[in-house]
């Protein structure tokens, strides 16, 4: 079971109680500034993200966050992945992350950096994908680098793809030592 714990790093937080039906309302319920927002499992955390604003929207089930970034955790508690984005809209049942404004995220077990305007989180799925028509960078520490359309990955499977026109170069390293 997921245990969740929410902390504002500054006393910036309001609460508006409307009288219009919620699920037609466009201001959010809950407004932060400068926010940490930690996820956590079985006493071990998950992820952790900070915003300079957060918006949520309990009708919808909703949080915007601009100026995000986060950090997700492996198995030993170190950090896996981080990245950041202009602006994110999250879906608070399925953990599914919408980023805009410039997305970079890296990847550490994998040597990996993705960029892009806008990148998509499926959680349940662990999929990632960009917009169909937009450009996505992906460089790799050995020098390996691309740039496509139609970017999409699946973590669990450890693949990535483009569907769309693609180019770049594919640095492969040989395991074997030159005989002397």
């Amino acid at each position: 079971m997921a245990t969740v714990a929410a902390a504002s790093l500054a006393a910036a937080c309001s609460f508006e109680y409307p009288d219009a039906n919620p699920g037609e309302r466009d201001e959010p319920d809950v407004v932060m500034e400068n926010v940490e927002y930690v996820r956590v499992r079985s006493a071990d955390i998950q992820a952790r993200f900070t915003a300079e604003l957060a918006e949520r929207f309990e009708s919808r089930g909703l949080m915007r966050l601009r100026n995000f970034s986060f950090e997700q955790f492996g198995n030993e508690g170190e950090v896996s992945a981080f990245g950041q984005a202009g602006g994110a809209s999250v879906e608070l049942d399925s953990m599914d992350i919408f980023m805009s404004g410039g997305v970079r995220l890296e990847v550490d077990s994998e040597g990996i950096a993705i960029e892009t305007e806008r990148l998509d989180w499926r959680d349940a799925p662990r999929t990632l994908t960009g917009g169909n028509d937009e450009e996505v960078r992906i460089s790799r520490e050995d020098g390996t680098s691309f740039v496509g359309i139609g970017f999409s990955a699946e973590a669990r499977r450890r693949t990535w793809e483009f569907s769309g026109e693609a180019g770049g170069t594919y640095v492969h390293e040989d395991d074997e030592e030159a005989a002397d």
